[in-house]
């Protein structure tokens, strides 16, 4: 098998993706940080990509006489199949992601309403993951959820990053933020997270709904201001006059909460980084904190790559670069009657780097969002080889005028190199790997 993957580049990047993807699943990651049952009744409450994922494999720890129950919202189409014998105590319900929907809104509405009526003698277990922030929405007062819908779709498409994102998300909603922890007490909460953002932040994780904020609604406001994204003037009142300020560190209501990461991207890269030793292949770990333009991050690695397979840098080759984070896309306007493109970060990262690569030979990358889904298609991310550009221009392909469009789908697809996994379960966010051969 060894020989085999060193043999085949396209099958050796896929097996890193597949490890860092294993090393962040939550039955692999959950029974080390699980509480014990509490004198009164645990409720399960959560919202993310790997919800229902998380969900399951509470149900099979939980000991089978202790009370459990509960809510998890997730991604339409990423509750996994239920194993055999498995009994459903906690319910999954799906919604939209990136943008929120109604289904969304309920799901979130019924959250809030699980927590009235707690003691401090019960547990509130919070399983949380990245794609909390639009499965999770319950727009604050004086927002629709129609509004909530735009300013979330023009914050994606501003370029803006996580951090700042979520800055405006926890100030515009009644539930993120710290402010269902808060509505927890006097319960303990426990969350249980996997970091899908630079850092690990838990504030930012899903915008934080059990964790205190030390943002601001001033923040908030600079951050619409930076972005040219308009809000309600009831709202825009609203924040001027600190009245949508979240829980901050030190309130009491949070005085029982404790939060637990679980999986990271760190981690995921680690593990990667290890399989490609064992095969006996150089592994050099960047960070797993990178942000910045998609396509400016391709070329930063492109530079790289051509620097080490010209034996002109500190890495080694043959080796592989690994890198990991939450880069973000700045969607180009388009030109009357132009389609709109398609594709998510880990496309738009391959575009950017094939370009910047020029043909070079003996550089080959994976590019993969580790949820399985690069955006809202159907693919995972792309890979991208030493005769990509040739094998595109033989297609008409012209891959600047993908990038001027935003269409990283519409490049890799015709050539074959879409890397699809269908949904994961987890989410650590971006995954990059370059081979040098």
């Amino acid at each position: 098998m060894t020989a085999s993957l060193l043999d085949d580049p396209r099958a050796l990047l896929r097996h890193l993706y597949d490890v860092a993807v294993q090393r962040a699943l939550p039955l692999r990651n959950t029974a080390a940080h699980l509480p014990a049952p509490p004198k009164g009744r645990t409720l399960v409450l959560g919202a993310g990509k790997a919800g229902g994922a998380m969900a399951q494999v509470v149900e099979a720890l939980w000991p089978a006489g202790a009370p459990l129950s509960g809510l998890v919202v997730t991604r339409y189409g990423h509750t996994p199949p239920r194993p055999a014998g498995l009994a459903q105590r906690i319910e999954v319900v799906e919604a939209a992601h990136p943008v929120p929907d109604a289904a969304g809104l309920a799901a979130a509405q019924r959250i809030l309403a699980l927590t009235q009526g707690l003691t401090e003698d019960d547990l509130v277990l919070c399983l949380i993951s990245g794609g909390g922030s639009a499965l999770l929405t319950l727009p604050c007062d004086g927002l629709t959820l129609a509004d909530k819908q735009r300013i979330n779709r023009q914050l994606l498409e501003s370029g803006a990053h996580i951090g700042e994102m979520n800055t405006v998300r926890k100030h515009l909603s009644r539930i993120k933020g710290g402010r269902l922890a808060a509505a927890c007490a006097p319960a303990r909460v426990v969350t249980l997270t996997i970091s899908d953002v630079p850092g690990d932040d838990v504030s930012v994780i899903a915008s934080g709904p059990t964790v205190a904020d030390a943002t601001t609604c001033a923040d908030a406001l600079e951050i619409l201001r930076r972005y040219g994204i308009d809000v309600p003037p009831a709202v825009r009142q609203q924040l001027e006059a600190d009245a949508l300020e979240t829980p901050k560190p030190g309130d009491p209501r949070l005085a029982r909460c404790e939060t637990h990461l679980i999986a990271t991207p760190q981690q995921s890269l680690d593990a990667a980084a290890g399989a490609a030793r064992a095969l006996g292949l150089r592994a050099y770990v960047l960070s797993d904190e990178i942000e910045g333009e998609s396509r400016e991050v391709g070329k930063v690695h492109a530079a790289l790559a051509r620097s080490t397979a010209l034996g002109r840098s500190s890495f080694e080759a043959p080796c592989v670069i690994l890198s990991g984070g939450e880069t973000t896309v700045t969607v180009r306007p388009r030109a009357e009657g132009q389609a709109r493109g398609r594709g998510g970060r880990a496309g738009e990262f391959c575009l950017g780097l094939a370009q910047a690569l020029g043909g070079q030979g003996g550089v080959w990358a994976l590019a993969a969002d580790t949820d399985g889904i690069d955006g809202v298609e159907d693919n995972a991310g792309a890979l991208v080889t030493p005769d990509t550009l040739a094998r595109a221009a033989a297609q008409g392909l012209k891959i600047a005028d993908h990038l001027a469009r935003n269409d990283a789908y519409g490049f890799f697809a015709p050539l074959g190199d879409l890397v699809i996994t269908g949904p994961t379960h987890t989410n650590v966010n971006d995954f990059r790997a370059v081979l040098m051969t």
